[in-house]
């Protein structure tokens, strides 16, 4: 078997590569080892946890709505009806992948690839009435293996009990009480979801604060409303040791050094959930076989174009490095499949946006205030708080804020946050801003509906330029 273009990796960026480099006349074969396509987002991640958070925040706003009279019985959770509609959401999605490949006349291969050269992938497993023999040849090479739940060894303690992101989506039970071990965003929102269906859930976090990394002026109205809707949330604290000891885990917890809380010592917990971040996909496939180099990380060295330092193939997604993000993945992979189709294209892109679907939600994309710092470059952030809408006020969400970094010399966009109900949605606006290199005048001058939360984003752009309505600030 030969194709002009193999895809290895049936995720967003490996269906994403395939389609396109399809769309523009290339032969394509996407080899994927999972029956389905779709990868860990859809299968096993970015689609299941949003449709379990979708659930968590009905519950949350029905318990709220009791400040405006509107009072409802607790509610009574169906566990399998729950988990088979997460399933019949991921079955709808992977049924129109499928109806694309087949119109698209990609090959699928049902099967793990392995790299016998540069040049030949040796199939296995799978369902070999996929493919007709068991090498496939191809001029290029499209890598978009993704990337895997990390799980130190320590906590590899082969217990059920003991679950990574994939087995907390499984939802199998309801437990009593839930340690999450690490306070990303992978452990913050499936912490999420488990607290508002009833569990005890605790997060163990080894730094200072949640979320390391992003803007702390986001995290902090985050942190507030995790202090109350979770059991305990603890910091500059670590998990030493897991038990099974049957029914429960026991967990060795050291505390900060002089506390006094009582953290430190054994805990027992029904269900433990390591969320400890993710690892690229880049072994245990033949890539030595090879001239792809690897960093000391696991992610594949690439350049602007997606190419490897193997001339055959190219990476895309998790395995090309950070951030490792589904949407990122498809930009990089039509990249990927443009290059291979003799267009000029490029990865240029400046404001990547990330999304921590908890509630509420935060969001950012561009430039942060810690790399301008790192870097040098000297910024004003300007920041709206949403006290000040009167959407976000009518709707019981005061506690978010929107703000923007900003070149001082020039007025141009560089960097913006948001926490808030809704933040994922509205940062796409602020995306398109610092992409087109827009200033603030342009921002401020787009006529923004009312009353919305989108508004917010022009608001704190009038900040800026000492022009805000609703914010005060008297003259010197």
């Amino acid at each position: 078997m030969h194709s002009q273009v193999v895809v290895l990796g049936g995720g967003p960026g490996g269906y994403a590569a395939a389609f396109m480099a399809a769309d523009l006349g290339l032969e394509v074969a996407i080899v994927e080892a999972d029956p389905r396509l779709g990868g860990t987002c859809l299968l096993r991640g970015c689609i299941p946890s949003k449709a379990l958070l979708h659930v968590a925040k009905v519950i949350s706003e029905s318990r709220e709505m009791h400040e405006w009279g509107v009072d409802f019985q607790e509610p009574k959770l169906n566990v399998d009806a729950m988990r088979a509609r997460k399933e019949k959401v991921i079955d709808t999605l992977t049924g129109g992948l499928a109806e694309l490949v087949k119109r698209r006349k990609v090959k699928r291969i049902h099967a793990r690839g392995v790299f016998v050269d540069s040049q030949t992938l040796q199939l296995e497993g799978g369902n070999p009435e996929t493919y007709e023999s068991e090498r496939i040849t191809f001029d290029h090479c499209i890598l978009a293996t993704g990337s895997v739940p990390a799980m130190p060894p320590m906590f590899n303690i082969g217990s059920d009990r003991v679950m990574d992101s994939t087995g907390a989506l499984n939802l199998v039970d309801i437990p009593k009480s839930l340690l999450v071990i690490g306070g990303g965003y992978i452990g913050l929102e499936m912490g999420t979801v488990y607290a508002e269906i009833g569990s005890e859930v605790s997060v163990v976090e080894m730094t200072t604060g949640l979320l390391p990394g992003a803007d702390r002026d986001l995290v902090k109205p985050l942190a507030k409303r995790l202090s109350q809707t979770m059991t305990a949330i603890h910091l500059n604290t670590k998990v030493t040791a897991l038990r099974d000891a049957g029914d429960h885990v026991d967990v060795d917890i050291e505390g900060p050094e002089g506390d006094d809380s009582g953290v430190s010592g054994t805990h027992q917990f029904e269900r433990v959930l390591v969320a400890v971040g993710r690892r690229p996909v880049s072994k245990g496939f033949g890539l030595e076989n090879t001239k792809v180099e690897l960093d000391k990380r696991g992610f594949a060295k690439v350049d602007n174009q997606q190419r490897t330092t193997d001339e055959r193939i190219f990476a895309i997604g998790d395995i090309a490095g950070e951030p490792m993000l589904a949407h990122k993945a498809s930009y990089e992979g039509k990249v990927a499949a443009e290059v291979l189709a003799g267009h000029a294209a490029a990865n240029d892109a400046h404001a990547i946006p990330a999304v921590v679907f908890t509630d509420p939600e935060i969001a950012w994309a561009g430039l942060t205030a810690d790399q301008a710092k790192a870097e040098g470059r000297t910024v004003k952030i300007v920041q709206y708080p949403w006290q000040a809408s009167g959407r976000a006020i009518a709707i019981g969400r005061t506690d978010g804020l929107t703000k923007w970094l900003i070149d001082p010399e020039t007025d141009r966009l560089l960097g913006c946050g948001i926490v808030g109900s809704g933040a994922g949605e509205l940062i796409a606006e602020a995306v398109v801003a610092i992409e087109m290199g827009c200033k603030v005048h342009d921002l401020t001058e787009s006529i923004h509906p009312h009353p919305t939360l989108s508004e917010t984003l022009a608001f704190a752009g009038e900040v800026y330029l000492g022009t805000a309505t609703e914010v005060y600030r008297p003259k010197r």
